[in-house]
C-alpha cells in the first residue's frame, strides 16, 4: 500500500497536536461557570463560607426550563445544596438557574439572582425539596440551566439533562420517582 507524503505529513502533525485547522475539530465553547463545590444535604449544613442564597420574603415559585413552576424551599426546611462558582466570562450575570443531577437526572433546581461579577467566587446555600433524597449516589453535580446576563441577554442550556417527576412536589408530599 502506497501512502503519500502529504498524508504522513498530516498524520504527523496530527499525532503531535499540531496538525492544520483543516485536520482538527473546532474547539468547544468557553465555559460560563465554573463550579468548584455541589453539596447537597439531608440536614442543613451551613458550610464555613458559604450565605444563604436569593430567597424572596413570599413562597418562591419560577418557571423553569422545562416549562414546570418550580418551587424552590426555604433553607430553614433542612435539605439544602451548598454550591460555590465563578463567573467565567467578561460580563455580569444578574440571574443563575442550576440543577443537581444525580445519576444523570436533574432531581432538583435552584435559582439565583444577584451581581454575579466576572471571576469573583460566589458561595450559596439553597433550601431543598427532601423528596430528593436518597439521592443514591455520592457522585452529584451541579450544571447551569439557565443564565441571564446584566446586558439583557440569556443563554440556556442546550442539553438539559431528564428529570425526575418529584421534582415539582412540595416538601412533605409523597411521589414515586
Amino acid at each position: 500500500m502506497k501512502v503519500s507524503l502529504p498524508a504522513i505529513v498530516v498524520a504527523s502533525l496530527v499525532a503531535l497536536g499540531t496538525a492544520p485547522s483543516f485536520a482538527r475539530p473546532a474547539s468547544p465553547p468557553p465555559h460560563l461557570l465554573r463550579v468548584t463545590s455541589c453539596e447537597p444535604s439531608h440536614g442543613s449544613l451551613l458550610l464555613p463560607g458559604y450565605v444563604p442564597g436569593y430567597y424572596p420574603m413570599s413562597s418562591y415559585y419560577w418557571p423553569d426550563m422545562y416549562g414546570y413552576r418550580y418551587y424552590q424551599p426555604p433553607i430553614r426546611n433542612g435539605a439544602t445544596l451548598a454550591i460555590a462558582y465563578s463567573n467565567q466570562t467578561n460580563e455580569v450575570m444578574t440571574e443563575i438557574e442550576f440543577g443537581l443531577v444525580a445519576k444523570g437526572t436533574l432531581v432538583a433546581e435552584v435559582r439565583d439572582v444577584g451581581t454575579f461579577s466576572p471571576g469573583a467566587e460566589i458561595k450559596h446555600e439553597f433550601g431543598l425539596n427532601p423528596n430528593v433524597f436518597p439521592l443514591g449516589t455520592a457522585l452529584a453535580r451541579c450544571v447551569p440551566l439557565h443564565i441571564k446576563f446584566a446586558n439583557g441577554k440569556i443563554w440556556k442550556n442546550p442539553h438539559l439533562p431528564a428529570l425526575r417527576k418529584s421534582l415539582y412536589e412540595r416538601p412533605g408530599s409523597k411521589s414515586a420517582s
